[in-house]
């Protein structure tokens, strides 16, 4: 009996130390990513985000404008992976005007850039920065976008919407289907698959390019919604964001598309907006949300059925702390926006997600 009880007592004592709490650590007790501030070299407030993309996490862009003595001037950021600086080498970086949506082409970069009125598009590839001149000039520079072999601008002039399209070679315009009054954003997956959100005659609707014309894609969106964004992602799946109104209030809802069918659903957002709505490198979707903390930002986590909120860091005497564009960069998420401290105009904020 007592050789038996002396091997139980070694059991013990051996799974004690299998166990301890040393032992027992595991990722799932690991402390969660917090967001943190990351220093961005100043501009002339009041400035404005345009955009935020990532190639990975060793590369991503900023566009936007400040507010120069003459007028706006355009402006543009970099992130090399540890720090972001001003890039002014492009084309009219010295000019008046702004720079708006930025995107990877392949191996180059393209971005939209209203150049003293005129529009165009600056190209930066490894031999250097190049333009591309929109073939008429614009009321408004809405939205744009490319994909190899092809590039979107959307905008007005005094004869009303335009769709202007480039091959790589020249431009053409395209035609829209009747009733469609304004196209408020667009987006490609290829040079013969775009998606474009539209006002029209009837109510807001979605119009799909299939390489030969501009077509009603037949989304059924909420009823009284608009749409803030449209996420083409991989395996055919389709994410809209956007608002509802019912009896005058606004809520934010999110329709899908799983390959097979739409289905809508109302996250618990308020009225926040879904523009810069991005899928995070966790798998869920993520936007900044309107804070209740003064001296911080604020993000909303959705996935699935089930929405979260994290916070960015606290900012010293800040009263208006605003994400404007997110973007994945590898593991981590990258936010780019305006910070106003108390008694000054708005400036330059960065904050990022994980590692």
């Amino acid at each position: 009996m007592n050789g038996l009880r002396a091997v139980v007592v070694c059991l013990v004592i051996a799974c004690a130390t299998v166990v301890s709490p040393a032992a027992a650590e595991t990722p799932d007790r690991v402390a969660p990513p917090r967001w943190s501030a990351l220093p961005v070299p100043a501009a002339a407030p009041p400035v404005t985000v345009s955009d935020l993309a990532a190639r990975g996490p060793g590369e991503a862009w900023a566009t936007g404008y400040e507010q120069a003595a003459d007028g706006l001037r355009p402006m543009l950021y970099r992130w090399n992976g540890t720090a972001w600086s001003r890039d002014t080498s492009f084309p009219g970086a010295g000019e008046p005007g702004w720079l708006g949506r930025v995107q990877f082409v392949g191996t180059d970069m393209w971005i939209l850039h209203n150049r003293a009125g005129a529009g165009e598009l600056v190209r930066r590839s490894a031999g250097g920065w190049s333009a591309v001149p929109l073939p008429r000039t614009l009321w408004t520079y809405q939205d744009f976008t490319a994909v190899p072999g092809a590039a979107w601008v959307v905008g007005e002039d005094d004869t009303g919407l335009k769709v202007l399209h480039y091959d790589g070679s020249r431009w053409t315009t395209q035609a829209t289907p009747d009733g469609v009054l304004y196209l408020m954003g667009i987006t490609a997956r290829t040079a013969t698959d775009a998606w474009a959100w539209a006002d029209t005659s009837t109510g807001t609707s979605v119009l799909r390019w299939d390489g030969s014309a501009w077509r009603d894609a037949k989304v059924p969106l909420p009823p009284d919604s608009n749409v803030h964004t449209l996420l083409l992602e991989p395996a055919g799946r389709i994410t809209i964001g956007g608002s509802q109104y019912t009896d005058g209030v606004a809520r934010t809802y999110l329709t899908t598309f799983d390959g097979h069918a739409w289905r809508t659903t109302h996250p618990p957002l308020g009225d926040a907006s879904m523009e810069a709505m991005v899928r995070g490198p966790d798998g869920a979707l993520w936007l900044p949300v309107r804070s209740d903390r003064a001296f911080q930002s604020k993000y909303a986590r959705v996935e699935g059925a089930r929405t979260t909120f994290s916070y960015g860091p606290e900012r010293t005497d800040a009263i208006d702390v605003r994400p404007r564009a997110l973007a994945r960069a590898g593991a981590a998420l990258l936010a780019f926006g305006t910070v106003e401290i108390y008694g000054s105009k708005p400036n330059l904020m960065s904050e990022r997600l994980g590692g």
